[in-house]
């Protein structure tokens, strides 16, 4: 809790960021893992900002609500187009996460191997994210 109790403490001190304080307060919280130096921030985009996943031409995901994770926008899954994405059997862990799962985004025959994740069961540090998919592997996130 220190470090995001110093984050706050240096905004705080900057003129004029009460609005900022309230985004940061709603919108930012820190996950920090038990005995470790790990951590990684959560907070959540929901602004007027539409974030937009493409890939290969096509929008994949869309969506004025992502959660973002260590950099990574975690799109709601209803906002993704199904038609794109197939189930993978590739798992990974993350030490605070927890197991993520995969899919494969296939777009005019091409197919981009395990290019969206999603973790099924997130760990309570991470349970933003429950719900929601990721993308890598040349997907382009951007701002509408």
């Amino acid at each position: 809790m220190n470090i995001f109790f110093r984050l706050y403490l240096s905004i705080d001190k900057s003129k004029n960021c009460s609005k900022l304080i309230k985004k940061l307060k709603e919108n930012i919280s820190l996950q920090l893992k038990n005995n470790s130096s790990y951590f990684g921030f959560i907070h959540n985009t929901k602004f007027p900002i539409i974030m937009i996943a493409k890939w290969n031409g096509q929008a994949l995901a869309e969506s004025n609500d992502t959660v973002v994770v260590e950099g990574n926008h975690y799109f709601p899954k209803e906002s993704i187009n199904k038609e794109f994405f197939k189930e993978s059997n590739t798992h990974s862990t993350c030490p605070w996460k927890g197991e993520a799962s995969y899919y494969s985004i296939e777009v005019d025959g091409e197919i981009n191997k395990d290019a969206a994740w999603y973790y099924p069961t997130p760990s309570k540090e991470a349970e933003k994210i429950k719900d929601r998919i990721a993308f890598w592997k040349g997907v382009e996130v951007v701002k509408e």
